[in-house]
């Protein structure tokens, strides 16, 4: 944006609300650290000053554009939006958490649109050039630009360096002459512009592949944010995302059958929309004034605002109105939860997911779910549970888990629609039905909201198996170790449990009676 004043460039994110929560927020704060101050150096989603410069080519409305002084825009193009790259002319791309991008939705949309405006910007390196950046990724799909090292050229890389090394020298020489009042050679200026020249050409075609260990930032970052890491990631996240280091892709755990189709984006673009950049950001351009979570609340909520998304079933857009939510727990000491979903047609959406901790119980865990969904037209809960949910206490009181969960939600004013489900079922039964429906041979094939869900997710992924009498079963071994920086409760298999009684009550209980089979909903 500064070296191209006028240009226009895209900033590609998986998600609107994750370019709103992840994306903007970081970058306005780096903007921020280098003396670039939203309201005098740049404006979001609003037509600029008149003491801004013009771009080149002036976008139809300002309402996804971010526009600099020197007349630069970046448009953000979220790929859970459709359309948002049609009719663009873009002269650069940067593509934030490369490993949550789709790359067909890329190559097909967004990187036709990425030629630039030759007549201006031809003869520049950075025209027509893209940023990649990203965690290392967990998942094969998330894995398109990694093939981005076989393209680099080392020799054409070295000889940048050297090049590199070599204007350095002569501006050093240039510069001793001039300290010492001694006249500076012609050839020493025609070099300089011949190795500027030279550099430009050899960066407009090279590729650059460099994969980053978080420690090699640790000046800036400082030690203590490290053993953060350390201790509040998993050890897969820790691997991946700070040290950057390759793993290879489970197949072989109790949902073996889940693909990355069975995640998706659900954000509600009229509500998001509504906000406007403009309204969302501070003054200072970093915190989203709607996303601000209350800070009293943030240590004990769990992963309902964790996230820092919108804490609000508003900005949801897979929720069906005014049908039933459907729930199924999971009840322990230390940690329990409810993971929500809704049947649609031959789809279970598992719209969001809600855990508690220690001192908090289920009486909490029912008000985080009551508050998020207190916009929904329909306060009805089809409350799946089995008998694990009976004659036991040791989360909450004297009564049983269930009496509590069903107390909790009348108390704040929702219809409860209980169904038990009997014992639980075998776990070798469980892994059977569950695996066929992600493959299509059951009614319903479950579905995760993929911003909801995130702790779910990874819980499920890392799911493993050991052999039990009857077969298969889930490798529940660690549920009652204490809890280690390395080892998170809400990433083991409470919530898979929880899930898994969700999945079994729709599928094989049921309400038609107030869910119609053939709702609609998002695909």
């Amino acid at each position: 944006m500064q070296r191209m004043p006028g240009s226009t460039g895209g900033i590609v994110v998986p998600t609107f609300k994750h370019g709103l929560t992840n994306t903007l927020p970081g970058l306005f704060a780096a903007w921020k650290r280098w003396g670039y101050i939203n309201g005098i150096h740049y404006v979001i989603g609003r037509k600029p000053p008149k003491s801004f410069k013009k771009p080149i080519t002036e976008p139809s409305d300002y309402e996804h554009v971010i526009t600099f002084y020197n007349g630069s825009c970046a448009i953000i193009i979220s790929q859970d939006r459709p359309g948002s790259s049609n009719s663009l002319t873009l002269s650069w791309l940067l593509i934030d958490e490369a490993k949550f991008i789709d790359y067909n939705k890329l190559k097909d949309e967004t990187l036709p649109a990425n030629g630039g405006i030759r007549s201006f910007f031809g003869h520049h390196s950075f025209n027509h050039s893209m940023m990649i950046l990203s965690d290392m990724p967990q998942t094969t799909k998330g894995s398109w630009f990694l093939h981005y090292r076989e393209k680099m050229d080392p020799k054409l890389i070295e000889t940048i360096k050297g090049t590199i090394y070599k204007i350095w020298q002569t501006k050093q020489r240039i510069s001793e002459l001039r300290q010492k009042r001694q006249p500076i050679p012609p050839y020493l200026k025609d070099y300089l512009k011949w190795l500027d020249r030279s550099l430009n050409k050899m960066r407009s075609v090279a590729v650059y592949y460099k994969e980053y260990s978080t420690l090699e930032n640790l000046q800036l970052l400082g030690e203590e944010y490290i053993r953060e890491m350390k201790r509040d990631l998993t050890p897969k996240t820790f691997q991946t995302s700070i040290l950057c280091q390759r793993l290879g892709i489970a197949r072989d755990g109790f949902y073996s059958s889940m693909q990355e189709r069975h995640k998706y984006d659900a954000s509600d673009f009229n509500y998001l929309d509504s906000l406007g950049y403009a309204s969302i950001f501070e003054d200072d351009g970093i915190t989203p004034k709607t996303f601000q979570p209350n800070h009293s609340q943030a240590t004990v909520v769990g992963n309902s605002i964790a996230d820092g998304a919108v804490d609000s079933c508003l900005a949801d857009a897979d929720l069906i109105k005014d049908a039933p939510l459907c729930i199924g727990m999971d009840y322990n000491a230390n940690i329990n939860w409810i993971v929500c979903g809704q049947p649609i047609g031959n789809r279970l959406n598992v719209l969001k997911s809600f855990y508690v901790k220690y001192e908090r119980k289920l009486p909490a865990l029912v008000g985080d779910f009551c508050r998020y969904y207190a916009a929904h037209g329909n306060h009805t809960v089809v409350f799946y549970y089995d008998a694990t949910a009976l004659g036991s206490n040791y989360a909450v009181n004297d009564q049983d888990f269930h009496w509590v969960v069903k107390h909790e939600f009348e108390r704040h004013g929702w219809q409860v629609i209980d169904v038990y489900l009997g014992n639980p079922m075998r776990h070798d039964e469980k892994y059977l039905l569950i695996n066929q429906g992600f493959a299509g041979k059951q009614r319903l094939m479950p579905f995760f909201n993929r911003q909801n869900n995130d702790d779910l997710i990874l819980a499920i992924q890392s799911a493993g198996v050991e052999r039990g009498r009857n077969g298969f079963r889930k490798n529940k071994s660690k549920e009652k170790d204490p809890e280690s920086e390395e080892d998170l409760l809400e990433h083991r298999t409470d919530g898979t449990d929880a899930f898994d009684t969700l999945y079994i009550g729709c599928e094989k209980f049921p309400q038609h009676d107030i869910y119609p089979v053939g709702a609609g909903g998002v695909m």
